[in-house]
């Protein structure tokens, strides 16, 4: 197997995802599709990378639309690794990125807890280069 392709992330709506990603996390749209059934596929990834992405899948039950949010349990579950930590830092808090702790340097890397627009917790990362 090459690479994981895809993570979904359950979203509330489609629209204020694809916004919070591309403009505050600076994410590019690759698709926005709809479907039959009146979903869309839509999947965004990280500026310049060329493997994983993430679908952004609109809540469609009771079930699901609980989990919005939540679906680590309250923990980082979601590593957007940077090569100018920084300069992301600096940037996502000026687009309006919550960083729940100022920034640490721990023995593999420099890294802040950020939430996304639905409090799903996220670290960006920069690992530390020997």
């Amino acid at each position: 197997m090459a690479h994981l392709g895809l993570v979904a992330l359950v979203v509330r709506e489609y629209d204020e995802a694809i916004a919070f990603y591309t403009e505050r996390l600076g994410f590019e749209l690759l698709e926005d599709t709809p479907r039959p059934d009146g979903s869309r596929w839509v999947v965004v990834r990280p500026r310049g990378t060329r493997e994983t992405a993430m679908l952004l899948a609109r809540a469609a039950t009771p079930e699901q639309r609980a989990r919005v949010g939540d679906q680590t349990g309250g923990r980082v579950g979601l590593f957007l690794y940077t090569e100018d930590f920084a300069a992301d830092h600096a940037r996502m808090s000026a687009a309006g990125v919550r960083f729940l702790e100022e920034p640490r340097h721990e023995p593999y890397g420099s890294v802040a807890v950020f939430e996304d627009l639905y409090g799903n917790r996220w670290d960006l990362i920069q690992p530390r280069r020997d």
